[in-house]
């Protein structure tokens, strides 16, 4: 039986030169990408990819230029369009989050943060403080009883207000329905609602009351802080590194340095790393939170005398307009007060939806469904999502 050997036809685009040099074990080489449209449209490799290929070879050109430079002679694929960013495609792969801190930052830190402390321990014990103390104590009394005829005051406004006491509006309106004995209307805010029956215990409810009027504060603060930078930046008046609120912190995650209100080098933590903005949140906070968990009287070392509670102190610190003085209007300022709280912590998941869904801030997603309200709502971000 006879064989018969097929020799290769040789590839037209390979040069003589490298024909030469092909080993005989491998008469046909791969050709190259550029040779082959169909092999050059290749993916962008990720970041992480990219960074180890400049570590073995610093001098490899980026994918980019790469496929620039083949394009006269293959049909390579641009450069893919990054696809709209949502939260929860955020991925650890995109770019290296910088966490990592120098000993000198977070030096820096700790002393920052022991400013405060170190500065009211040192008034206390001064000369200064000693004669802050004796002026408190010869006003205290009168004080006291200023607090006193306010406190009655309050009391009596409460007891005549439409808000308070067994006249005041339930959550059900006139439907017929048992509300809790429990509830009285003591507090501002109170419509009755307890299905869960927290409020049953006397001490339990006052500090479930403290922890929602100091939450409705905090809402009501950043949801200030989450749409004035967007205005700010719809407009063109400030120009901020990222304006939309969870995109700042992704944007931190990136490495970008944040100004505050978007002037240049007007920054505390804006340009250290996330740890040591964690550290200096959280020792920022030590001291307000110690302060209010030991009580109002915890400023009188500095003769600080504040005539309230521990959730509406007053006093000049807290009260400078003087609005406690009225107590009629400042029983109703109250009930305002935790109803707009309790807004803002709605607003805030609401917030949250918006920025899962869409990507966007609340005030783009405003202006989009004032220009189309009938495609840009919430039953056609449901129902009908938008390709990502």
């Amino acid at each position: 039986m006879a064989t018969t050997a097929h020799r290769a036809r040789p590839d037209p685009n390979t040069t003589e030169s490298e024909t030469k040099r092909r080993p005989r074990n491998n008469p046909l080489p791969i050709p190259p990408a550029s040779r082959h449209p169909a092999s050059a449209s290749v993916e962008e490799p990720s970041p992480r990819a990219k960074r180890e290929r400049e570590r073995e070879d610093p001098l490899a050109l980026p994918f980019s230029v790469q496929c620039l430079l083949r394009r006269r002679r293959s049909s390579c694929t641009a450069t893919p369009v990054p696809p709209r960013v949502v939260p929860w495609r955020l991925s650890r792969r995109q770019s290296p989050v910088p966490v990592r801190a120098s000993w000198q930052e977070l030096a820096g830190v700790l002393v920052f943060s022991a400013i405060p402390f170190t500065a009211v321990k040192a008034l206390a014990n001064s000369p200064l403080g000693a004669v802050l103390r004796r002026r408190l104590e010869d006003r205290k009394a009168v004080a006291a009883a200023e607090a006193e005829a306010l406190r009655a005051a309050a009391r009596d406004a409460r007891n005549k207000s439409f808000w308070y006491g067994g006249d005041r509006p339930r959550w059900l309106g006139p439907v017929p329905y048992e509300y809790p004995d429990h509830l009285t209307g003591e507090y501002p805010g109170d419509y009755g609602f307890d299905v869960a029956g927290l409020g049953r215990d006397r001490d339990a409810f006052a500090n479930y009351f403290n922890f929602e009027i100091l939450h409705c504060r905090w809402a009501m603060l950043a949801a200030l802080g989450v749409v004035v930078p967007e205005v700010l930046d719809l407009f063109g008046l400030v120009h901020f590194v990222e304006p939309v609120w969870w995109k700042v912190g992704y944007a931190k995650l990136q490495g970008d340095t944040l100004d505050y209100l978007g002037i240049p080098g007007f920054r505390i933590a804006g340009g250290q790393g996330v740890i040591v903005i964690a550290i200096c949140q959280a020792l920022l906070m030590v001291g307000p939170e110690y302060a209010r968990y030991c009580g109002i009287e915890a400023l009188e070392p500095l003769g600080i005398y504040l005539p309230g509670d521990i959730n509406y102190p007053g006093g000049a610190l807290f009260d400078p307009l003087g609005l406690s003085k009225d107590p009629v209007a400042f029983e109703e300022l109250k009930v305002k007060e935790i109803k707009n709280g309790r807004l803002a912590m709605v607003a805030w998941l609401g917030f949250y939806i918006q920025a899962a869904v869409t990507g966007k801030g609340p005030v783009q997603n405003l202006v989009e469904h004032l220009s189309d309200p009938l495609h840009n709502n919430i039953l056609s971000s449901v129902l009908y999502p938008r390709a990502v």
